[in-house]
């Protein structure tokens, strides 16, 4: 028999062969989305790779549609973990090939109700040999459509509540239609953070956080508008600003139809000069700010986290349209006569630990259960089928309409020509693409700004 001249090493001599990293998509549908769920998946994977874990791997993905954020948008929500220049656009067809042939470990729906359901029964039809644990949320304060919006994000395995409040809720709305509650998971908005506040000698600063889309019409956002300008002349050492989330023509979450720099152009007597508009993050403007005043924004939650002062307006009711019925019992209730008089309100503390806000130092563990939920998902043998709660059995009225808008058959497949052939070759692949951010560009500008303009129209 010849000798060895080949050393076999001993599988004990081996060093451990690098992990495959956790795999991680994010799919949202405006900029707010695009934040949430890209924090989202960072609380979630928090810490894999610093304990000798799966290192991770995040893909940022954009739903097309009227909301879609542009790159100054992405640019402007902030450090998130995921180089904006590689987050790209997919339609709900791309992107479930994306899955298909991607193999991601997690998928974060970061999108508005009806698109999270339409990506489950895509998700579900593609009938993958091992799917990938599927996760979805709220961006901030939930207070209109609780019962429609959480059950078209029935069926994901792990639907995010921001505040045991919240928590409690979804239980009870998943409940009481006889739905499995087990995915609704307590945690927190993954945004919150920053110094805690401190007065500064010589700073006195007002910010009011502007909404797309609250309040609605002209009268009452000129008369927010006005209000603020006549706080800042009745205090010209008080800088007041106007904090923006978005610049004409584009859009966020929702559409805003009347934006406030175009208001303040036609505004009588100008404004003063401690008035102002910025843009930026929310964090960075909340670095300086002594007190954040608004109708109904997230923001007040952010500015709540880091008590800086906060006064929620009633000038124009207290009622459901507007959003600040959920802050009754807050103790921020207030009005413009009041801060203009000086009056500072003072924060209600069970109101306060009850939405999540964690000022007492806490929110550091708030992730904790959710990460050991997904942990033990993906440590599991296999998974069970998604199950949304809709089916064409039991919603065939509701269900097959939602999914038409994302190009999916009542089944959650493709409809015919929803997905593009490939088309071989660098040159013609160049023109496909120039043609879809032509065609993009035109989608865009029509829903944007010529449907505002005709809806504007008719209500003349």
């Amino acid at each position: 028999m010849p000798s060895r001249t080949s050393h076999q090493a001993d599988p004990a001599d081996i060093p451990d062969a690098p992990r495959p990293a956790l795999r991680v998509a994010v799919l949202a549908d405006s900029d707010t989305r695009w934040k949430w769920g890209a924090l989202t998946a960072r609380r979630l994977t928090a810490g894999s790779g610093e304990r000798g874990e799966r290192p991770v791997e995040v893909s940022g993905l954009l739903l097309r549609g009227r909301a879609t954020p542009t790159p100054r948008q992405l640019a402007e929500v902030g450090e998130v973990g995921i180089d904006a220049g590689r987050v790209r656009e997919v339609t709900a067809v791309e992107f479930l090939h994306t899955v298909r042939d991607e193999a991601y470990d997690v998928v974060v729906l970061a999108l508005v109700g009806g698109g999270v359901q339409a990506m489950l029964h895509g998700l579900a039809a593609l009938d993958l040999p091992r799917r990938p644990v599927v996760v979805t949320g709220y961006v901030g304060v939930v207070y209109e459509k609780l019962a429609d919006g959480l059950l078209l994000r029935h069926g994901a395995d792990v639907v995010l509540a921001n505040s045991a409040h919240d928590a409690e809720r979804f239980r009870a709305v998943y409940e009481g239609v006889g739905a499995d509650a087990s995915a609704v998971t307590e945690a927190a908005l993954p945004f919150l953070g920053g110094a805690p506040y401190r007065p500064e000698e010589g700073r006195d600063t007002v910010v009011f956080a502007a909404q797309p889309s609250v309040p609605a019409t002209r009268a009452d956002r000129t008369y927010l508008l006005r209000r603020l300008v006549e706080h800042a002349r009745l205090h010209p050492r008080r800088e007041v600003l106007l904090k923006l989330r978005s610049k004409p023509g584009e859009h966020t979450t929702h559409i805003e139809e009347l934006p406030y720099q175009k208001l303040a152009q036609r505004l009588p007597g100008g404004l003063p000069p401690n008035f102002r508009l910025v843009y930026g993050h929310m964090g960075e403007v909340l670095d300086r700010t002594d007190l954040l005043v608004t109708v109904s924004s997230t923001a007040a939650l952010e500015s709540l986290h880091r008590r800086i002062p906060t006064a929620i307006l009633t000038d124009l009711g207290v009622r459901e349209p507007l959003g600040n019925h959920h802050f009754v019992g807050s103790g921020l209730l207030t009005s413009w006569d009041r801060l203009d008089g000086g009056t500072r309100p003072r924060p209600d503390q069970e109101w306060v630990a009850g939405q999540g806000v964690a000022a007492d130092g806490s929110y550091g563990t708030a992730y904790d259960t959710a990460r050991a939920k997904v942990t033990a998902l993906l440590a599991a043998d296999e998974l069970p089928p998604l199950a949304p709660y809709y089916t064409p059995a039991t919603a065939p009225g509701y269900l097959p309409g939602i999914l038409r808008r994302h190009h999916l058959a009542p089944d959650g497949t493709p409809l015919p020509g929803a997905a593009a052939p490939q088309e071989p070759g660098r040159v013609r692949g160049a023109v496909r693409e120039t043609v879809r951010n032509a065609a993009r560009g035109a989608y865009r500008h029509g829903v944007q700004r010529v449907a505002p303009v005709i809806r504007r129209m008719g209500e003349l």
